[in-house]
């Protein structure tokens, strides 16, 4: 059975954009360049803060036994754990992005 790469809890990758209004047609293009770069940069800082998460959850460490990456495994788990940090928050994350875009969005009005 082959496996399915969406994920039903994190949501589409148009979520920021349906909960601002903006439709699934019409993409970040749709938005103005000010509010393209609040929107990213608010993803951005979701990343972040899920990549932190995620490694204080323990995703990236090293597994003892067979197997084991060494080194190589231990220098570029950080990389993988922020990828994966990035990809969820782009899919919609925890929501932390649309607070956060909402939140400069109103201080610049």
């Amino acid at each position: 059975m082959p496996m399915s790469l969406s994920n039903p809890i994190v949501g589409s990758p148009n979520v920021l954009l349906q909960k601002s209004g903006a439709s699934a047609a019409g993409t970040l293009d749709t938005l103005s360049a000010q509010d393209k770069a609040l929107r990213e940069a608010a993803v951005e800082l979701e990343a972040s803060f899920l990549s932190e998460m995620l490694k204080s959850a323990g995703l990236g460490k090293s597994r003892e036994g067979f197997g084991n990456g060494g080194a190589g495994e231990d220098q570029f788990s950080g990389f993988l754990v922020q990828a994966q940090a990035k990809e969820i928050a782009k899919s919609g994350g925890i929501g932390l992005a649309e607070t956060i875009y909402n939140a400069l969005k109103e201080s610049q009005e």
